[in-house]
């Protein structure tokens, strides 16, 4: 009688549930590749001094321009630098910008778009004209302005200003996401429950509204992380980044695509490929995630 008890109580019992990280492998191996290479990257910028095999300031005369050997994996550059410790330490400078102006442009970006959808009337109008303004440029062209008019402001590593720069041109497409999700959720019943209870605005906006936006926030967080890391990239090349003899991946480029690119190809090549890596690698975890997070695609 218990064995029969026993199995008819297995019978009913609830699956066990299996935890998120494993469902989020099981059902986006994709997202699981860009997530690793991501892991990689971050990995080898926090320990780059234990990882390059090479200090990448160090010049060597001796080894100019050589080609990729067992004593320089993907060669050197004019100056006889290794390319790869230079890419591994670049990693940090591509990482650390990209990240820094996601997070403030995202942020900041979410905020201005709930207060704007919560509130309505004539604020919502106008930030909504505000925000049609920084659209109305170009993403490259916005940033260059701005960072060209601040200047450079180097605080422990990292160009505040190239930071603000890029993270200017993300925030009206974040406000632009967060106000059309506060919108669906203005109307909701806990919202107004909120109201009558007598809570703040502030309290409304910043307790029951944008942590009920989390998760296009995120969604959008590593998209523009990517973007970010090619932004960065492009003014580098441009001039108006990071300059000599910071490693870079976009000053890499711009220090040898014009004058050794026929001799010495894999000064480009390498450098080219890390950038590519790095935005393939995010946009994969980007996509993967808003599949996974939308309600619509789940089984």
């Amino acid at each position: 009688m218990s064995a029969i008890t026993s199995t008819a109580a297995a019978a009913v019992a609830p699956p066990r549930r299996r935890h998120p990280a494993i469902l989020f492998v099981q059902q986006q191996p994709l997202g699981t590749i860009g997530l690793a290479v991501i892991v990689v990257m971050a990995l080898a910028a926090i320990f780059a001094p234990y990882v390059a095999p090479y200090d990448p300031l160090a010049v060597d005369y001796l080894a100019l321009t050589a080609p990729p050997s067992w004593a320089h994996p993907l060669g050197s550059d004019q100056y006889g630098r290794d390319i790869l410790s230079r890419i591994i330490f670049g990693a940090r400078t591509a990482l650390s910008v990209g990240i820094l102006s996601s997070l403030i442009g995202c942020s900041i970006g979410a905020l201005i778009g709930a207060t704007s959808a919560y509130f309505g009337g004539k604020i919502d109008l106008i930030i909504q004209r505000l925000i049609d303004v920084l659209l109305a440029y170009p993403i490259i062209v916005l940033a260059m302005v701005v960072v060209a008019v601040l200047g450079k402001n180097v605080v422990l590593g990292v160009d505040i200003n190239l930071v603000t720069a890029i993270a200017i041109p993300i925030v009206p497409k974040m406000a632009r996401v967060a106000r059309s999700s506060t919108l669906s959720l203005a109307s909701m019943p806990f919202i107004d429950a909120a109201r009558a209870a007598g809570f703040s605005h502030t309290r409304i906006v910043l307790r029951h509204i944008l942590p009920n936006i989390v998760a296009p926030f995120l969604i959008l967080f590593t998209a523009f992380i990517a973007q970010a890391i090619l932004l960065e990239a492009s003014l580098s090349f441009l001039g108006l980044g990071v300059t000599e003899p910071t490693p870079a991946w976009g000053l890499m480029l711009s220090g040898s695509s014009a004058d050794f690119y026929e001799r010495a190809p894999w000064m480009i090549l390498f450098p080219g490929l890390a950038i590519s890596l790095a935005v393939f690698a995010f946009n994969l975890f980007g996509d993967s995630l808003r599949d996974w997070l939308d309600p619509k695609m789940k089984v």
